[in-house]
């Protein structure tokens, strides 16, 4: 416990180094909530960013921002921003069904752009965005997806102890308890892109992709509970789909923004098909086989808790008929608050135990 108030205290509270004469400078479109946990905080531990200029919808409600964040520039419109030559870079944590468009204009006036997800609101925007030709080219600006919780040691962690060639299934389950939420909330506006799917669901459909490598071919079912009246209608508070990935390998996904009382973190779990490891101790009539099942739990948060689960199954066989000759089962346990507590191949790489996820991600940016 101690440990936990430790990390978090350092997290909210980070050393604030003096900033280099070159940091990339930043204006956020929207004075939204989101803005200080994913980008102010974060930038004040880093050297290489400032946070230049903000702007919204009404000056007064960007003003206000400004001053209680120490942002020394507001802005009239979002435009202005990106007119700015003194901005190098654009966090939009818009609404979602403003993401396309800010993105498009941002990257066209030549930004660089962390853009909250999900990046878009549908499968066209997406072929548009991602294949703009400004970002193809040598020079051109940068726009990342804000997933911060694929930049967290844990997360890297994880995939190490899986080979995706080898897994068959994969389910990953996140959830806000229901009252985490209200019906005026922009989550449950259909019109402005919202839904548990856009919400919530993103982590769990970016879980699927990375845990497998790979895209789903189809999706196999999705059962949704949907609003019934006003903005509401057709914006679904919580769903389940599974989706066949390669090689016949199965994803599910189950998220809900009105989950029960008591919140359960978000949680991951990816199971290997058996396969044979050489074992030179066995007669030559046998062999050794391992099945193997990861479960991060944690996966959006990692730095408030998250353990990673590793259950391992082995079995020696008989080579003749594939009889069990024997059978066990090793089960440990694992925490990466840091790449340095990752070891191996990650320790080299930057970080602190109190870095959020949104530090981390600063970080590759």
């Amino acid at each position: 416990m101690a440990a936990m108030i430790g990390r978090i205290w350092g997290a909210f509270n980070p050393p604030t180094p003096p900033k280099s004469k070159d940091a990339l400078k930043f204006g956020i479109l929207g004075a939204a909530n989101i803005a200080p946990l994913a980008l102010l905080g974060p930038a004040k531990s880093h050297p290489e960013v400032i946070i230049q200029a903000v702007a919204a919808r009404k000056r007064e409600k960007a003003e206000k921002f400004a001053k209680s964040n120490n942002i020394p520039e507001v802005k009239d419109s979002y435009q202005e921003i990106l007119d700015d030559p003194n901005i190098d870079c654009v966090f939009i944590p818009l609404a979602n069904s403003l993401h396309f468009e800010w993105a498009v204009r941002s990257i066209r006036a030549g930004k660089h752009v962390l853009l909250e997800k999900p990046s878009v609101a549908n499968s066209t925007e997406a072929e548009i965005l991602f294949n703009l030709p400004e970002l193809s080219k040598h020079d051109g600006p940068v726009l990342l997806e804000a997933f911060h919780n694929r930049f967290y040691p844990a997360w890297s962690f994880f995939r190490s102890l899986i080979n995706p060639a080898d897994v068959v299934h994969v389910s990953s389950n996140s959830m806000i308890p229901w009252w985490g939420t209200g019906k005026d909330d922009i989550h449950f506006n259909y019109d402005l892109a919202g839904g548990t799917m856009m919400a919530m669901g993103t982590y769990n459909f970016a879980a699927l992709r990375m845990a497998f490598d790979a895209e789903p071919e189809e999706c196999l079912s999705c059962d949704v509970t949907p609003g019934t009246e006003g903005v509401h209608k057709k914006c679904d508070y919580d769903f389940t789909a599974k989706f066949r990935f390669p090689n016949g390998a199965i994803g599910e996904a189950h998220s809900t923004l009105k989950g029960p009382t008591l919140w359960t973190p978000s949680h991951v779990t990816a199971t290997h098909r058996a396969v044979i490891i050489p074992d030179k101790t066995l007669p030559a009539d046998q062999e050794k086989a391992q099945s193997r099942e990861v479960t991060l739990h944690g996966v959006i948060h990692g730095i408030f808790w998250h353990r990673i689960d590793v259950k391992d199954v082995f079995e020696i066989r008989s080579k003749d008929n594939g009889s069990v000759i024997k059978k066990w089962t090793e089960k440990k346990s694992h925490k990466t608050y840091s790449f340095s507590e990752a070891g191996g191949e990650f320790e080299h790489l930057p970080g602190e135990t109190n870095w959020m996820s949104y530090r981390y991600m600063l970080e590759q940016f």
